[in-house]
């Protein structure tokens, strides 16, 4: 029974071709949206699953209130890791303190790479549960040891056994190799960490670190634990929630709370507002698992629609079948068969665009996902999704079909009526309103982008470089190298910086001025300069001046932007004093020289950060910043100042950032999401297109005799094209009538998320709509027109 039932399915398939073909790529391009966007959801869902006690590891978070406000931050004080092994060691089998991900210079003999590593605990690589390829995974006792990845072993030694050998690393220190590990993949916490180095060497190679062990206020660390089998993460918050101010008694003020965050909601679940967990990526998953949903939804709709459209060519037929003897359940059956042979025959497409375009997917989401040939599970789920989309798609037109009455039919009587259209009409709707919802949707993102990025930032990041302070030859060097720069041509101007130009990374507390308010709880970033800083970034001022050679007091003077002088109440601070005081009990005064305006460093979504500025007096700094030669090409530039660098430092690679390409990075997760958003609006879009063509292609074929009759009697191309189109651009104007409101709602409250956020403008709506409407008539009027210049004596033949 089952073979026959295909049998006349296929034949069906292949006596109408071109609704065959209609139906076939429609529901199998929807299909393959569906799969890659699973793919997507599950890659990101899976996120840290490489490490197999991921369950089990968690960070520790802290949350501090200034003036009100909670922040919430992975920067912990050493003093910690103590508190937690003596007080609470029965919660954890593990606790490991480690540094924040840097880049660092490796070099073996005359061979020298820039790699991302990490100082860490020895019981790190035990918790992470890392695989050792070489050595053993008790790597990190000795002080001068090194871990390091399969692809830095690689790049270093080549086949060669690295075990054993020496590895200098900021040409200061020797670090003997002891164990390589198999590369974390990329969709995992850790996965650009190329080495791991031992906390012991990183807490005695500088004083300060040293005397951190006693600091409650300096968080200046991360914490990662790995919890005790049989012990909730929520019960240890609970019980290490208020250990700062228990153990420092200072903090108190600050209303300090710790809490545990496990690994598997590092990635999704990583944003906290005002103290609280507001999402994340999750929030993506969400927004792709719903656009996947709705794209598949279109491409039922198109089967549906056609499928029940074209009964009346079936009806005969259903009532032959019916008067031989078959019941209803069993052509329902048969037409559920045909919807399963033609979601297979799409889910095989689906599978071919799926693998065809999966590298160019990878590239736009940048993943590395692979096709899972090898899963037995995503072959069930791929059994099941055909089967629910066949039952989706099929349901309706096999219980419409299998309803008609035989008598009618067999005495020709049968008619669908105008009700039978009703359904029709309703899933165009809804396919238009998902579009145009999309569309709108899409437009509102691509403009909150652009807004944040035409938003001032404050300095000119055109023909900036900045070149990392990678390696201990540097320290001393600032000055010869500004003049030699400078000398060449190349360089306009030069200056150091203790953070990267678009990051922020000190932030500083502590301080009083005159007019304070009681209780005042002051969060200011903070950065360290040295002269010219402000005429190297082309910042304004809004009062004041940079620091300047001419005046020996600049060493111990500071500038602040405009949110600072706000933040702090202070009216014109020029020529003002500001103090620090120390752990020892002394204080330190700075003047206020200059108030900048406000430099856009971390979130451009965000208000910026109120920030401080101070002299670099000890020659802590990270980065050196170029102001290029406008005059001359940016290639001249760069060659002129790489061999002036290798003149000085010939065994240091050459690397540097372009400050316009490092702010751009703040908008490459936004970017992804509107860009994935967009290919798949054009493609919900193009699904919809094919159904309203095929069903131009139906209506038109229906009313062959009618156009006929018409045009004999004087009808114009233009008059034909009016009647054969008018119909689908009121169920498109329903569509936006429905569609315009929902979207308003939907992304007004996403753009709301953003402190600085674009207005939603009228003319996304008009634009939508616009489209909405010219995609519409573009594709029925194909059809339209093509049956309007059809010979009428032919027409009226047909019938």
């Amino acid at each position: 029974m089952i073979k026959n039932y295909i049998k006349i399915a296929w034949r069906n398939l292949l006596k109408h071709k071109g609704y065959s073909a209609i139906n076939i790529f429609g529901l199998g391009l929807g299909m393959a949206v569906t799969l890659i966007i699973g793919l997507w959801i599950v890659d990101e869902l899976n996120y840290n699953s490489y490490f197999k006690n991921e369950s089990q590891i968690a960070q520790i978070y802290q949350t501090q209130t200034f003036n009100g406000k909670t922040g919430t931050s992975t920067a912990i004080p050493r003093p910690l890791e103590f508190t937690l092994r003596e007080k609470y060691a029965s919660y954890f089998n593990h606790v490991v303190m480690a540094s924040w991900e840097q880049p660092m210079t490796l070099r073996l003999k005359d061979k020298v790479i820039n790699q991302s590593g990490i100082s860490i605990q020895e019981e790190a690589p035990e918790m992470l549960n890392l695989t050792i390829l070489k050595g053993e995974n008790k790597g990190l006792k000795e002080k001068n040891s090194i871990m390091i990845s399969q692809l830095c072993a690689k790049t270093l030694f080549g086949n060669t056994d690295p075990l054993g050998k020496i590895i200098n690393i900021n040409d200061r220190d020797d670090m003997m190799v002891t164990a390589v590990y198999q590369d974390i993949p990329q969709n995992n916490s850790f996965s650009g960490v190329r080495f791991f180095i031992p906390w012991k060497h990183f807490i005695e190679s500088q004083e300060w670190l040293t005397s951190a062990k006693d600091e409650w206020d300096n968080n200046s660390f991360q914490l990662y634990v790995q919890v005790a089998q049989n012990t909730s993460m929520q019960q240890i918050t609970e019980a290490i929630a208020h250990v700062k101010s228990e153990e420092n008694s200072t903090m108190a003020q600050f209303k300090p709370e710790l809490f545990l965050l496990p690994m598997n909601k590092w990635h999704l679940y990583s944003n906290f507002e005002n103290g609280v967990q507001t999402g994340g990526r999750i929030e993506n998953v969400w927004l792709f698992g719903i656009i996947g949903a709705f794209v598949l939804l279109l491409a039922c709709i198109n089967f549906m629609n056609l499928s029940t459209a074209r009964s009346e060519k079936r009806a005969m037929e259903v009532g032959i079948r019916k008067t031989i003897g078959s019941t209803k359940g069993q052509l329902i059956k048969q037409f559920l068969s045909e919807s399963f042979l033609v979601v297979m025959l799409s889910f095989i497409l689906a599978l071919g665009l799926v693998i065809l375009f999966l590298n160019a997917f990878n590239s736009l989401a940048d993943k590395q996902i692979s096709f899972p040939w090898d899963n037995g599970l995503f072959w069930m789920v791929s059994l099941l999704f055909i089967l629910f989309t066949a039952l989706i798609s099929g349901s309706y037109p096999a219980l419409y079909l299998s309803s008609f009455s035989p008598i009618k039919v067999l005495k020709g009587t049968f008619k669908a009526g105008k009700m039978a259209a009703l359904p029709r009409k309703i899933l165009v709707v809804t396919q238009f309103s998902v579009s145009v919802a999309l569309i709108i949707g899409t437009l509102i993102v691509m403009s909150q982008i652009e807004f944040s990025k035409n938003r001032p930032v404050g300095y000119k990041t055109e023909g900036l470089i900045q070149i990392p302070v990678m390696s201990y030859e540097f320290v001393g060097k600032d000055e010869l190298m500004r003049n030699q720069f400078k000398a060449s041509g190349a360089v306009l101007e030069m200056a150091t910086s203790s953070s990267p130009t678009t990051q922020v990374w000190s932030n500083q507390s502590g301080f009083s001025w005159e007019g304070k308010p009681e209780g005042f709880q002051e969060d200011l970033a903070h950065t360290q300069v040295s002269y010219e800083y402000v005429e190297t970034l082309g910042i304004k001022m809004a009062a004041g001046r940079g620091f300047s050679r001419k005046f020996a007091t600049d060493s111990s003077a500071i500038i602040l932007n405009q949110a600072a002088v706000n933040y702090m109440g202070l009216q014109n601070p020029v020529g003002k004093f500001i103090t620090q005081g120390s752990r020892e009990g002394d204080s330190r005064k700075f003047e206020i020289i200059g108030v900048m305006e406000n430099m856009v460093t971390q979130s451009p979504y965000e208000p910026v950060k109120q920030a401080m500025y101070a002299f670099d007096r000890y020659g802590n700094a990270s980065y050196w910043n170029l102001r290029l030669n406008p005059v001359k090409s940016i290639r001249e530039n760069l060659t002129i100042v790489e061999e002036i660098f290798k003149k000085n430092f010939p065994n240091t690679p050459f690397n540097y950032d372009f400050i316009d390409q490092e702010y751009a990075k703040k908008f490459a997760e936004e970017n992804r999401i509107a860009s994935l958003a967009k290919v798949f609006t054009i493609l919900a879009i193009l699904i919809s297109c094919l159904g309203l063509f095929g069903l131009a292609s139906f209506v038109a074929e229906q009313r062959t005799k009618e156009i006929g009759v018409r045009k004999v009697l004087g009808a114009s191309v233009a008059n034909l094209w009016l009647l054969l189109s008018k119909d689908f651009v009121i169920l498109v104007v329903i569509a936006l009538i429905i569609a315009t409101p929902v979207a308003y709602y939907l992304m007004q409250k996403w753009v709301q998320k953003f402190t600085y956020h674009t207005e939603i403008s009228a003319w996304i709506f008009i634009a939508a709509a616009a489209g909405a409407l010219a995609i519409t008539l573009l594709t029925v009027s194909f059809q339209a027109i093509k049956a309007a210049i059809a010979n009428p004596v032919k027409s009226l033949r047909t019938e």
